[in-house]
């Protein structure tokens, strides 16, 4: 008997219809009794909060992460799996991979179709969960859709409302599951996780300004005035923008405030290669580049780093944040060991 603990945060997988709109309000427990439970999966359930994603905030992340590490403190729990809305599933399954070092998973699902669609995605997603959380390690938290399994790293929504919502612009699955299995194709290497953040204190900001022809420092010395102590910059391109952009990031990490540059392009990953405020010009005045990271991971990567340093009491001038962050920009190690050695499923490495 494989023992999983179901994570339940609202979302479309927990929404039904308000006679204007839908809204997250199902308990966790109705919806896992809304589909089947694998053969061989005893679950048990916690009702962390029920919110739609878009509402979502560091203080809901941190009380998901604490719920996480409290679910695996049991020794009889093989894993963890997580409801989530799709909005920002993706930021929060990569803020718990970030923290997690526990070699059994935690898998996040949702629904694209709300809890009473008769032709739903809820039931399938989750059972395909169910699946995989009893079975995978040494995966970190995935995020499990239309039978695909995606590293949280890198995996984000492609699709508004298409059932096959998540994927990996620049990667590939982990693995599929299909009749009842999981089929496991690869991995991926992990960087080391981040030591745990205080449950409780004053959050950083980290904010997310975006570049664009006819672009300028407005938005992003705005962000400096409003207290942020990270700031996202979406380039275009390979990570651009210009010279007076450039100019106010080199203000703003004199400032102590720390500078990331991601993309507003699908696929690929930021480089340095042109000038002019170009990613060479931004690097130069002191922003790191995020590689293929897109904008929401990003910063949910900047706000790791800053919390794992010890939270916002340490002050904006804090070296350990800026060094955290550059490990998890830096390509992790490649894998110790094969697939083969690393994948269990119903026992048997796959």
């Amino acid at each position: 008997m494989r023992h999983v603990v179901v994570i339940s945060t609202g979302g479309t997988i927990a929404s039904r219809w308000q006679g204007d709109g839908y809204a997250a309000e199902a308990a966790g427990r109705e919806v896992l009794e809304a589909g089947a439970v694998p053969e061989g999966v005893q679950v048990r359930v916690v009702d962390l909060f029920t919110v739609n994603s878009s509402r979502l905030t560091t203080d809901h992340q941190l009380r998901l992460l604490y719920a996480v590490h409290e679910a695996l403190a049991d020794p009889e729990v093989d894993g963890v799996v997580v409801t989530h809305g799709t909005d920002t599933l993706e930021e929060s399954a990569f803020f718990v991979d970030l923290f997690h070092h526990d070699p059994r998973p935690v898998v996040f699902t949702g629904a694209q179709q709300p809890l009473d669609s008769p032709e739903g995605d809820a039931a399938g997603n989750l059972y395909d969960a169910l699946l995989t959380a009893g079975s995978g390690r040494d995966i970190g938290a995935v995020i499990v859709f239309a039978g695909q399994v995606f590293a949280a790293r890198g995996t984000v929504k492609q699709h508004t409302v298409d059932a096959r919502a998540f994927g990996a612009p620049d990667g590939q699955p982990l693995g599929r599951v299909d009749f009842g299995r999981v089929r496991w194709s690869r991995r991926v290497p992990r960087h080391e996780p981040l030591p745990l953040p205080a449950r409780t204190g004053s959050i950083p900001r980290v904010d997310i300004v975006m570049h664009h022809s006819d672009g300028d420092a407005v938005l992003f010395d705005a962000a400096v005035a409003a207290g942020a102590r990270g700031i996202v910059l979406v380039g275009t391109g390979a990570g651009n923008a210009n010279p007076e952009v450039a100019d106010a990031v080199r203000r703003a990490v004199g400032a102590g405030v720390h500078v990331a540059v991601s993309t507003r392009v699908a696929a690929g990953a930021v480089a340095p290669l042109y000038t002019g405020g170009g990613a060479v010009d931004l690097a130069a005045a002191g922003a790191l580049l995020t590689g293929a990271l897109k904008p929401g991971q990003a910063r949910i990567a900047v706000l790791a780093a800053l919390l794992a340093a010890g939270g916002p009491d340490r002050g904006p001038d804090d070296a350990d944040a800026g060094t955290l962050l550059r490990a998890l920009l830096a390509p992790a190690a490649a894998p110790q060991r094969a697939a083969s050695d690393l994948y269990l499923v119903d026992g048997v490495g796959h």
